[in-house]
């Protein structure tokens, strides 16, 4: 029986600003894109330096929608491709669809 690990992605931006309210919290700006700390690019394959996107992994992938009342205050669009991998609503979106009885 194998157990499925649920990744938890982070966000690389096209901007930071800074909150005040929270104790000068560094929050997304801009674009924002799905991103694994351990890699050097994004989930859609855009490399993290040459596209000029800044990381920040104390933000999750989760808190950049509108919905979560996170870090989406100055976010003006998320990357569909990295949307359509890491999930385009919350934890508490039902799971991804997945065939059980494939035909032979």
């Amino acid at each position: 029986m194998s157990v499925a690990r649920t990744r938890q992605y982070s966000v690389a931006a096209s901007g930071q600003w800074t909150d005040e309210e929270e104790g000068r919290r560094r929050l997304p700006s801009g674009e924002v894109h799905a991103w694994e700390p351990v890699r050097n690019e994004t989930v859609c394959g855009l490399s993290l330096s040459r596209s000029r996107l800044t990381r920040l992994p104390h933000v999750n992938w989760v808190d950049t929608f509108p919905e979560s009342g996170g870090a989406a205050d100055r976010v003006r669009r998320q990357c569909p491709r990295c949307a359509s991998v890491a999930g385009r609503r919350g934890l508490d979106a039902r799971p991804r669809w997945r065939r059980t009885d494939p035909r032979p």
